[in-house]
């Protein structure tokens, strides 16, 4: 096997050994350590063999995996709770870069309260926007969190206020407005609760033809057409 080249990302994957049996709610299975220095300082504490006495797990960690020594470095750099490991890191960077008047929501969940407060005041365009933002590739180790923190705000509300909101986004919201109307969450909702005035649509069909061909059987025969194309807000 040819040894992976090390301006590659590394594949992080596997469960994690506590004694306590604590975990992260929103640790992913596997993920992706994409920066350069980040990968450096994992491979330069990747134990070469199995010492006799020592701790050890399965590690599905890169290529060439198999039982490796647990080590306190170890654990500080990749245990999903270690305050100054590389999963809080990436999570730290995602909580950072939320917008305005959902930093404080996306902190919470970066530190792993499962179902902070939501937020108020901000418009679902923003969160549209925040959940067309992520990308599927890299996935760094708040992959998960990115999905989960906007999904929860999308699916408590109500389709007209979505609809609404499709109109004022942008574009990365519409990517993430396609990305919500074409899923289990919205397409589960009675039928009275999918009904979307033609100009959403139409805007939804637009983006996903252009941009997630994929996603459009699932829109057209989903989104169903509203009696009439108002919202009214509350």
């Amino acid at each position: 096997m040819e040894p992976t080249s090390r301006t590659e990302p590394l594949i992080m994957g596997g469960s994690f050994p506590r004694a306590d049996g604590a975990v992260h709610p929103h640790h992913p299975r596997s993920y992706e350590i994409g920066d350069p220095a980040e990968a450096s300082e994992v491979r330069a504490l990747q134990p070469p063999h199995r010492e006799d006495g020592a701790d050890e797990f399965e590690c599905m960690c890169w290529e060439d995996s198999g039982r490796v020594v647990v080590t306190p470095e170890w654990i500080r750099l990749l245990d999903p709770l270690s305050p100054d490991g590389i999963p809080a890191r990436h999570r730290a960077r995602w909580a950072a870069a939320a917008p305005e008047g959902l930093r404080a929501y996306a902190e919470a969940l970066a530190a792993g309260e499962e179902e902070p407060d939501l937020p108020r005041g901000v418009p679902l365009g923003v969160v549209f926007s925040w959940l067309g933002a992520v990308r599927k590739e890299p996935r760094d180790a708040a992959w998960l969190l990115a999905e989960r923190g906007p999904w929860r705000l999308l699916a408590g509300a109500a389709t007209g206020e979505l609809a609404w909101a499709v109109r004022e986004t942008d574009r990365a919201g519409l990517e993430g407005a396609v990305r919500f109307f074409a899923s289990e969450e919205f397409t589960t909702r009675h039928p009275k609760r999918r009904r979307v005035a033609d100009t959403a649509r139409d805007l939804l069909l637009r983006h996903a033809r252009s941009h997630r061909p994929k996603d459009l059987p699932v829109l057209e025969r989903r989104l169903l057409r509203a009696p009439e194309d108002r919202v009214r807000r509350s």
